[in-house]
């Protein structure tokens, strides 16, 4: 089965879909005219203290919607993901992270302004938005947008399951079982549980839960990452020459570690850069179109900082503790390696339950992300009836996950992310011109003197 998988992985998820990533985001970021730095303050002002927008309509806060989306990036893919990239590229990996991460927020940008300005209201009265309806309503070339829409409805449903449910459950049971002995698929019953206890309650239980939860997660994660790295102060200029040197010359000058290759430090680094941030997958779009909002691009600069705490901030801090503490040169996998990292500059057995728990937190809140993102791609395939089935098959897959090996859960997740990026891609592309006519709209309101705040 893992043979198959990594057959169907090389195939979509090789060279050429990270090359069409990283292209897709250059040329946003061209064509932006580099928004995400211009606009980075100004953003993040809005992200932290501009929380809401009184009046406006939609489901969930600017907040909740921005911690929605951060809540399934942060976590698995920004601890156990690095470790991988750094596993397959070398230390060098993580600098075309900081790349990826860089193209990533003007397609995470993109991905906002478009699931806002195109999201329609269901028969809830709930917002529905994302690239399913920004490809059919947008895309006008005949039947192009509607085959595009029901391509990705179709995948990010299946993908779901992978790196909503998969990943995460495999991770927690994984941290979990490490140090509390208890058994992975106990694990998996008692995370599906308490998923399931708030994912039936919406979009509105799950921005409550992750937008008090996710800010004192990340607060935390941040905190005592810095305390790891000051413990070993004397070696951060080697991490940073090992970074640097991996990156460019193929080998880890002064860390130690030696026998990659630039091309694997490249393709690792800018493929879990990727899928870290999540843009291009356009998961964005549907967390930003149930925001309470009248203004697409407010709402898109909001949801850009994502990408800049998920992959600039939490997963520079994860690589240089991993090379900071020698835990990359330990040859351990996944969430063993991370809790080596910790464990070696905090007391006793700290460092492994901090990231035991952290990673349970993190994976828990992307479990409750993917399932709305989930569920909103088929709900545009075969309407609400199909919602509460997929909500069961869904925790049943959380459950069987627990016992899955890393591998496994890994390339499955990596395969149908790739498929469900394709026709998002398509449509960020033809769609570009809107995005910018977008900004340059709002832009030119907001710089009039009266407008400045």
């Amino acid at each position: 089965m893992i043979e198959v998988l990594e057959s169907l992985r090389d195939a979509v998820w090789g060279t050429p879909l990270v090359l069409v990533l990283a292209g897709t985001g250059l040329y946003l970021t061209i064509l932006l005219r580099g928004l995400q730095l211009r606009r980075l303050g100004h953003a993040l002002v809005q992200a932290i203290f501009h929380r809401d927008e009184p009046g406006a309509t939609g489901d969930i806060s600017h907040f909740q919607s921005l911690m929605t989306a951060l809540g399934t990036t942060v976590g698995p893919a920004n601890v156990i993901g690095v470790a991988v990239a750094m596993t397959a590229g070398g230390p060098g990996a993580l600098f075309w992270m900081w790349v990826a991460g860089f193209v990533c927020m003007a397609t995470k940008y993109s991905e906002a302004v478009l699931g806002v300005r195109f999201r329609e209201t269901d028969r809830k009265g709930e917002k529905c938005g994302g690239p399913m309806y920004y490809l059919e309503n947008g895309v006008r070339w005949g039947r192009l947008g509607r085959g595009l829409a029901l391509a990705f409805a179709l995948f990010a449903s299946i993908a779901a399951f992978g790196v909503g449910s998969g990943i995460p459950s495999q991770a927690i049971a994984e941290a979990v079982g490490n140090v509390s002995g208890l058994p992975v698929l106990g694990v998996g019953v008692l995370t599906a549980v308490a998923a399931g206890a708030v994912i039936l309650g919406g979009i509105k239980s799950i921005g409550r839960f992750v937008g008090a939860i996710v800010p004192l997660l990340i607060i935390a994660y941040v905190g005592v990452a810095l305390w790891v790295v000051l413990q070993s102060l004397d070696a951060l200029p080697g991490a940073f020459e090992a970074i640097l040197g991996g990156a460019f010359s193929g080998h880890a000058a002064g860390g130690g570690i030696a026998g990659y290759t630039i091309g694997q430090a490249l393709r690792s680094g800018l493929a879990r850069g990727f899928v870290a941030s999540e843009a291009g997958l356009g998961t964005g779009g549907i967390a930003a179109a149930a925001a309470r909002t009248e203004e697409p691009v407010r709402q898109a600069l909001i949801s850009m900082t994502q990408t800049f705490f998920d992959t600039i901030v939490v997963s520079t801090l994860t690589g240089l503790v991993l090379l900071t503490s020698g835990a990359l040169a330990m040859g351990a996998e996944g969430a063993t390696m991370a809790q080596f990292a910790f464990t070696s500059a905090l007391p006793g057995s700290s460092g492994s339950w901090f990231v035991a728990v952290t990673l349970s937190c993190f994976g828990f809140t992307t479990i409750l992300g993917w399932a709305y993102f989930g569920e909103r791609s088929l709900q545009y395939l075969a309407g609400t009836r199909g919602v509460v089935p997929y909500r069961i098959i869904f925790l049943a897959v959380i459950v069987l996950s627990s016992t899955a090996t890393t591998d496994t859960v890994w390339i499955a997740s990596e395969v149908m992310n790739a498929l469900m990026a394709l026709p998002n891609l398509v449509g960020l592309v033809l769609l570009s011109g809107i995005v910018v006519r977008e900004s340059r709209a709002y832009f030119q309101r907001l710089d009039q003197p009266a407008n400045r705040r």
